[in-house]
């Protein structure tokens, strides 16, 4: 059995020997042969190479000579526009040479010709001198056989002459002067005759007037009782808290709110048909509806300020300007609601101001602020003047605007062409027929009364109420009354006037004392 396995062992051992070999054979055989495959590739690749490197170096002989011929190409190019820049430099130099000497010999000619005339002159002037002592010689003579024959001498004479011609030529100056200011102020009223009718035309405002009292009707007259309320309870609140007259009368289906504060007032008559609407009046409900009331106007003021902005293409306005813009609405003038005449003006000056050659923009924002003192006038007193040049200067307005707030009612002399565009609107849109309200019996007593008061007092001349009965004008001589007396006498006539005449507003009482002389050459 050992020996089986011995012998088994031997044949294994030598089979993986021979097995081994024969492996090694074949390994060796395929590595020749891989060898020769690697040599042969190479050898072509070195070839490759080699035809590549002919290729290259062939290309490279063809794209120097490419170069060269360009270069050489270039260098003929340049070389020609050289020698032509040159011919041309050259031709230049020949040419600024012949101009030179053209013009030496044109300077040389007229060189000698200066001296001729020069030469001339001189001639000129010494025979001239020659005459001058010629003429000067036989006016002595003259002047001699005249004094001789005259009886004056030259001096004498001369101031004759020269008084006699300065007289004629002031008479002819005179007669001159007056013409063209005829003329002058001829043309000046058919320009502002065109320019007034250019505006009117251009421009047709609504008139709204305002009344003193509103009505607000009623479906049943019971709701009269329910108004008044127990003992007059609910009445009393509703005046209390809207600081209007409410006049509840035999008036059938109706009830007067009357004020002369158009804002209260449309909040009372807002506010009592809204609690008629309601149904429940009595005060504290009466409190609350006023101040919801109060609220809706206050938004709707604002509102309304910031559509007539809109509308007239204003921007830049403060907020509070704006709000006082839209309560204009709630006031009136004579019966001329203040938003419609401030229109109005507003308008008429832009079109004016355009005209003559001012800022329309600037001309409109002036007249729309020019009476925005009005707003405030009933709750704080004063004048409407002062107070809109106040807000304006408090809300930084433009110099032009406050000015016309002044001088619209002669507080300060006009300064631009946008001021005087907004005075004459002013005056056309409060002038006008129609536009506003009084009876005119009444105003002339007024005027009267002022005109009266004023005349009655020592050492003045004449009176006038101007401006609608806003302003009075006195004039007093000047060897009767003295520059301190003035003052005085302001005081007594507007403490009089203010003590026995009924009046809305202010009145400006303006104190004039002058020496005039007047003489016309004619």
């Amino acid at each position: 059995m050992l020996n089986e396995l011995l012998v088994g062992g031997s044949i294994a051992t030598l089979g993986g020997v021979v097995g081994f070999l024969i492996s090694k054979k074949i390994t060796a055989a395929h590595f020749d042969l891989y060898l020769e495959q690697a040599k042969a590739k190479a050898k072509a690749i070195e070839n490759e190479a080699q035809v590549m490197l002919e290729r290259s170096s062939v290309r490279s002989r063809e794209i120097e000579k490419e170069a060269e011929r360009k270069y050489n190409d270039a260098y003929a190019q340049v070389k020609k526009d050289l020698a032509d820049r040159e011919a041309k430099v050259h031709q230049n130099e020949l040419n600024y040479d012949r101009f030179r000497q053209n013009e030496q010999e044109r300077i040389a000619a007229e060189r000698s010709a200066v001296e001729n005339r020069r030469l001339n002159v001189e001639r000129n002037e010494r025979a001239l001198e020659k005459l001058k002592d010629d003429y000067r010689q036989k006016s002595e003579q003259m002047m001699e056989v005249i004094e001789q024959r005259a009886g004056l001498s030259a001096y004498d004479a001369k101031m004759i002459l020269l008084e006699q011609l300065r007289e004629s030529a002031r008479l002819e100056l005179a007669r001159e002067f007056r013409l063209l200011e005829e003329q002058t102020k001829e043309q000046l009223r058919r320009k502002a005759n065109y320019i007034l009718a250019q505006a009117t035309s251009r421009f047709a405002g609504e008139y709204a007037a305002e009344r003193l009292i509103s009505v607000i009707h009623l479906d049943d007259d019971e709701l009269k009782g329910r108004i008044i309320g127990k003992e007059g309870r609910n009445i009393k609140a509703l005046e209390m808290v809207s600081g209007v007259d409410i006049i509840i009368d035999d008036t059938p289906n109706a009830i007067i709110v009357s004020s002369f504060n158009l804002y209260r007032r449309a909040i009372a008559t807002r506010t009592i048909e809204l609690l008629i609407e309601d149904g429940r009046i009595q005060p504290a409900r009466i409190e609350e509806v006023y101040q919801k009331v109060c609220d809706e106007f206050e938004e709707s003021t604002q509102r309304e300020g910031e559509e007539v902005l809109f509308e007239l293409g204003i921007a830049g306005v403060h907020a509070e300007l704006v709000k006082l813009i839209g309560r204009l609405r709630y006031r009136s003038s004579y019966g001329q609601n203040a938003l419609a005449h401030t229109l109005e003006v507003a308008h008429l000056a832009g079109i004016m101001a355009a005209e003559m050659g001012g800022d329309p923009k600037l001309a409109r924002r002036a007249g729309l602020l020019h009476d925005i003192g009005k707003t405030l006038t009933q709750e704080s007193g004063g004048s409407h003047v002062d107070i809109g040049a106040e807000l304006c200067r408090r809300y930084s307005e433009d110099p032009v605007v406050i000015n016309a707030v002044y001088a619209h009612h002669g507080y300060e002399e006009i300064k631009s062409i946008e001021c005087a565009a907004v005075c004459a609107a002013d005056t056309l849109s409060a002038a006008r027929p129609g536009a506003r309200r009084e009876v005119l019996e009444s105003f002339l007593r007024r005027v009267s009364e002022i005109e009266e008061i004023a005349t009655q007092k020592i050492g003045v001349k004449q009176a006038y109420a101007i401006n609608a009965g806003r302003e009075v004008r006195v004039i007093v001589s000047a060897q009767s009354v003295s520059d301190d007396e003035t003052a005085l006498l302001a005081r007594e006539i507007a403490d009089e006037i203010s003590q026995k005449v009924q009046f809305p507003g202010e009145i400006k009482v303006n104190v004039i004392r002058e020496s005039r002389v007047v003489e016309y050459a004619r």
